[in-house]
């Protein structure tokens, strides 16, 4: 009789075929396919007069997922935990192995990359769970359950029925209401700047130069009218070129990625939301198929807020470096970054598993989508550990009478990891090379521009979650999350890359900042944080930093519950049914308009645009609607008798 194979169970299918060929015939890898225990959906499944103790139970929807891993796990005698490295798949195995792991043999297995070298020194050196990895993902998991369950029902009364409010979403859905709000405010304030056209005598080029100072102080010219006095005043002048000189400016090489600047740069470069760029990056780290049935990680795992490059891996750039571009480009010692402090540093930047993968290499194996974001984050690890670019930047300075004027450029003369970038080089080529001090130069023209300030710039996904990772604000495994949520449910609409909050979302943000101030500060929320690391530390009890949120909550949570009115969004139309007032309500989809009268009356219309309906015969008009993804299209009202469908609206009807 065979021996029983030892079981080794990871979150994602994906995941099995890939360590299923490095492991071989003595293991068995199975999937829980992500978390097959939870707390319940129809309960806050948290005893809080029992020191916060969850109550988890099995996911309904996975029910035939853990029957099937105890039958695999059944005769096994090891079983080997392989989940994520990260706070959550500590979590997701330790629960995983409460319902299978009785009477047997359990080790927990951990890397940063799903390539045979990392695999197989994983297994080489398992480890016991650590339990205050796990008290830290389970306190996040049960405040924030405790916030989602108590608060979203005064909304529901409130507000309108299926809203919802998060302790993280919340406060980065006030983010972008706050900036929303600079914007609408924000009163644009004329300015004026003014420039010169010079020549030397004997020669035919134009040298331009701006106006930077007047009396050796920093100006303003807010109007015309002063702009025309300083021209008029200028063209009086003689120009004399004062100073030119010349520096070198050395460009440095950024960290290598993590997960915040991963989807800052995807979404600059690539135009990749947030969720999309980590829905790529998870095929990367997973496995992608490269021929001769071999599936290998591309990369190393891709939520993580660490800078740091295993000792292996850096020496293997450091050769490919000096093998690829020569030695000029690789620093005599190694570029060192510094993480956040509250990073967790057992992890690794995002960088390819092995270097000699060259995106141009994989690029038959890739899909266009994996091939852009792969290139991303190897050119981003390949550059940083090469040496800085080197520019010549160049100034020249031109005094007028009470007047100093400047023009500058500046040349790459050593492109450093800038080799490896080439669309990201910064030239502003200028030769001042026949000017000197005490040129005298022939004025042209003097030219007077005007200008408006402009009001901030909404947030995108890049910035967003710039903003939200130095306010401290959720960690790495959350920032797509919070993006999709707040766009799923309605509280901000994604315009070409840019995020606006609907009325909705104003309305939910005001109520809940009036009523909920302590949970809608920026500088808590990043406190929560902070105290989540302690517990992981070992410096902060679970039970204690549950009731210090718990007990002021409470108190705003009554406070709300008696206080917030009722909003009625009452419109100019009757209910066709019962004749009463209608309402405008916030559904998850958006607008819709419903009976006062409601439960009693349960009559409800679509808003329509005002749009007639394309289609020929047709006598609807259109409806704005959100899918599950959060993502707008256009319906006909008539629907279903009608299926009219479009994700943009039809020219000329805006």
């Amino acid at each position: 009789m065979s021996k029983a194979k030892a079981i080794v169970i990871v979150e994602s299918p994906t995941k099995v075929k890939t360590i299923n060929k490095i492991l071989g015939d003595k293991f068995k890898v199975v999937s829980s396919m992500g978390h097959l225990i939870d707390l319940p959906k129809s309960s806050l499944g948290v005893d809080i007069e029992k020191d916060f103790e969850p109550s988890f139970i099995v996911v309904r929807s996975k029910a035939k997922v853990l029957a099937q891993l105890k039958k695999d796990t059944e005769k096994a005698k090891e079983i080997y935990v392989a989940t994520d490295p990260d706070r959550e798949g500590e979590a997701i195995g330790w629960n995983l192995i409460g319902q299978i792991g009785k009477d047997k043999k359990i080790y927990r297995v951990t890397f940063q990359e799903i390539t045979k070298d990392a695999v197989l020194k994983a297994f080489e050196h398992p480890r016991e769970f650590d339990q205050k990895l796990i008290s830290a993902q389970v306190a996040r998991r049960v405040l924030d359950r405790i916030v989602g369950y108590k608060l979203s029902p005064v909304l529901w009364k409130k507000v309108g029925s299926r809203l919802s409010a998060g302790r993280v979403q919340s406060v980065a859905l006030r983010i972008l209401v706050e900036r929303e709000r600079e914007i609408k405010k924000f009163v644009p304030q004329e300015y004026w700047q003014v420039a010169v056209d010079l020549k030397k005598e004997g020669y035919t080029d134009i040298l331009t130069a701006s106006l930077e100072r007047i009396d050796k102080e920093k100006f303003e010219l807010a109007n015309q009218n002063d702009t025309n006095g300083i021209v008029e005043e200028i063209k009086k002048q003689d120009f004399v070129v004062s100073q030119v000189s010349e520096r070198e400016v050395k460009r440095n090489p950024n960290p290598p990625l993590i997960t915040s600047t991963l989807q800052q740069e995807a979404f600059n470069k690539l135009k990749f939301n947030a969720e999309r760029t980590m829905r790529i990056a998870q095929e990367l780290y997973e496995g992608v198929e490269l021929g001769n049935g071999e599936t290998v990680g591309l990369i190393t795992y891709m939520r993580t807020d660490s800078v740091n490059i295993s000792q292996e891996a850096l020496l293997k750039l450091r050769d490919f470096i000096k093998t690829n571009y020569g030695q000029k480009y690789l620093p005599d010692e190694p570029n060192k970054y510094k993480s956040r402090k509250s990073a967790q540093e057992a992890h690794e930047a995002i960088r390819p598993s092995n270097v000699l993968r060259s995106p141009k290499d994989l690029e038959r194996f890739l899909n266009p989508d994996q091939q852009k974001l792969y290139t991303l984050i190897w050119n981003r690890f390949v550059c940083s550990q090469m040496t800085p670019a080197v520019y010549k930047y160049k100034k020249i300075e031109i005094t007028a009478g009470r007047f100093l004027f400047g023009a500058s450029g500046s040349d790459l003369i050593f492109d450093g990891f800038l080799a490896v970038r080439e669309d990201d080089k910064e030239e502003s080529p200028a030769d001042f090379s026949h000017y000197a001090q005490g040129d005298k130069m022939n004025l042209s023209e003097v030219k007077s521009t005007q200008h408006f300030t402009k009001p901030p710039a909404r947030y995108s996904d890049a910035s967003l979650v710039k903003a939200l990772e130095e306010d401290g604000i959720g960690r790495p495994s959350t920032y797509a999350a919070i993006i999709q949520t707040l766009v799923y449910r309605n509280y901000v609409v994604r315009e070409r890359g840019y995020f606006t909050p609907t009325d909705l979302g104003m309305l939910i943000c005001d109520l809940l900042v009036e009523y909920f101030p302590k949970i809608l500060d920026i500088g808590f929320t990043a406190h929560m944080e902070e105290n989540f690391d302690l517990i992981e530390e070992g410096t902060l009890a679970y039970a204690s930093l549950l009731n210090e949120f718990y007990q002021p909550f409470k108190e705003e949570l009554e406070y709300a519950e008696n206080n917030i009115e009722k909003q009625h969004n009452f419109i100019d139309k009757k209910c066709p049914l019962c004749g009463k007032q209608m309402v405008m309500k916030w559904g998850r989809r958006g607008k819709f308009l419903s009976c006062s009268g409601f439960p009693h009356c349960r009559h409800a219309e679509s808003v329509t645009l005002g749009i007639k309906c394309p289609n020929e015969g047709c006598d609807g008009e259109l409806v704005e609607r959100k899918n599950r993804r959060g993502q707008t299209f256009y319906g006909c009202s008539k629907y279903p008798k009608c299926n009219y469908l479009t994700n943009e609206l039809p020219k000329g009807s805006v």
